[in-house]
């Protein structure tokens, strides 16, 4: 129990529950700190996770209250503080920056749970309201990069590309539009590069990152760059439609270049360009936590989630891509949903020509601003390679939510 919470919230929910079913506590109420909009793909598929949730679980729109556009300074504070005021039991925020501000609140209302999505410091912070979410969106992304590949084994084949899409050493080139060089991005481009180089060995990419979240005219200037240094397919982790606008701007002027988005179908801003993107499910994991706050139950501190859940997925197959993507794609899903497959299998790829037999993370939680860096809550060193019958890999978001793995393996690289 977590300061007399599961006592509090369950004798609420015993007195207020109306509606189909019962599941509805008429004055539970949740808050949600979003740092977008629907005109951001990113929050706008936590919205749609949100609202989908509160539908299947029997909540009225009065008892979800969503602030939108919170930026990440104290202005997350003063959005936590109205909604704890406004009654809500549950706060959640769906950004990074937030995660400091989200712990302050947390200290000064024990009876609120808080979550800080995408957050990694919740399980050392000491703060015992404070929980953390994310997804294993690194499978997403490893099939939406097997559709990538598919699609550059495609042109490969019918002779579409030429020397000026490859590097020096005879490998085809694809790109990726990174917003910052965090483990979530690596982890991310990783999985997306695995993905393409299954179907197609000789395969190199390049890296451009933005320093931004959500910013349409750099995302579109970094895969203009890379298309013009010849990358084909090009990836991205970063919030808006900028890359794949692009992509299809410049597939009408005569390049070969396709996209491969994140967050939301792409679709409609790049018809011809778009193949899928890498997407979260966010219902699952909303369903959860708020089922388990109006039930009175503690949230996990750590949650994360993937294929075998429904929590991770791509979006719908462009008309571009390849013939039999369909099929390649359910045959890697269904592995990725049976736990026969592990995306980091550390025979598929070398750190500096080595094989990756070890790798120690650090799992404190550093203030950077300083110099050296600050340790702010004291984490244990872990190993992260593991085994499983004749296959070693590492693990991801299973020691913590938030992604971990960070090491830069041979074949991409970065252009800043």
């Amino acid at each position: 129990m977590k300061n007399g919470l599961k006592s509090i919230v369950a004798l609420v929910a015993m007195m207020g529950l109306v509606g189909c079913g019962g599941n509805e506590g008429a004055d539970f109420k949740a808050g949600f700190i979003l740092v977008g909009d629907e005109n951001e793909g990113y929050s706008e598929a936590h919205i749609n996770g949100i609202n989908a949730a509160a539908e299947k679980l029997g909540l009225s729109s009065s008892q979800i209250i969503m602030k939108k556009k919170v930026e990440e300074n104290d202005s997350a504070k003063t959005a936590a503080e109205d909604l704890v005021s406004s009654g809500c039991s549950l706060v959640v925020s769906n950004s990074y920056g937030h995660q400091s501000y989200m712990a302050d609140a947390a200290k000064e209302h024990e009876d609120v749970q808080f979550v800080a999505a995408t957050g990694d410091f919740a399980a050392i912070s000491g703060v015992s309201n404070l929980n953390n979410a994310f997804t294993n969106v690194y499978e997403a992304r490893y099939v939406s990069g097997i559709v990538g590949g598919m699609k550059l084994k495609e042109l490969i084949a019918s002779n579409k590309l030429t020397d000026a899409n490859k590097d020096e050493n005879g490998n085809f080139k694809i790109g990726y539009v990174g917003a910052y060089t965090y483990a979530e991005v690596i982890s991310g481009y990783t999985a997306f590069f695995l993905g393409v180089q299954s179907i197609v060995p000789n395969v190199m990419m390049e890296v451009q990152f933005t320093s931004s979240w959500f910013d349409i005219d750099k995302e579109a200037a970094a895969a203009e760059t890379l298309i013009n240094r010849g990358c084909v397919i090009i990836g991205q982790h970063a919030d808006s439609s900028g890359a794949p606008s692009k992509c299809e701007s410049m597939l009408a002027a005569g390049k070969q270049c396709y996209s491969v988005g994140y967050n939301v179908d792409m679709l409609s801003v790049a018809p011809n360009a778009a193949l899928t993107s890498a997407t979260n499910n966010w219902e699952v994991y909303y369903e959860y936590a708020l089922k388990s706050a109006m039930e009175g139950k503690d949230i996990d501190v750590d949650w994360s989630r993937g294929y075998s859940d429904g929590a991770v997925g791509i979006t719908e197959l462009g008309k571009s891509c390849a013939a039999g993507t369909a099929e390649k794609v359910k045959e890697v899903e269904d592995a990725l949903k049976a736990g026969t497959f592990h995306v980091f299998d550390t025979s598929k790829f070398t750190v500096e020509g080595e094989k990756v037999t070890s790798n120690v993370v650090d799992f404190s939680y550093l203030d950077f601003t300083t110099t050296p860096p600050t340790v702010v809550y004291q984490g244990e060193q872990k190993e992260t390679v593991k085994t499983a019958g004749d296959v070693s890999y590492v693990e991801e978001s299973v020691i913590r939510s938030a992604p971990y793995f960070s090491l830069k393996i041979d074949g991409i690289t970065w252009l800043n």
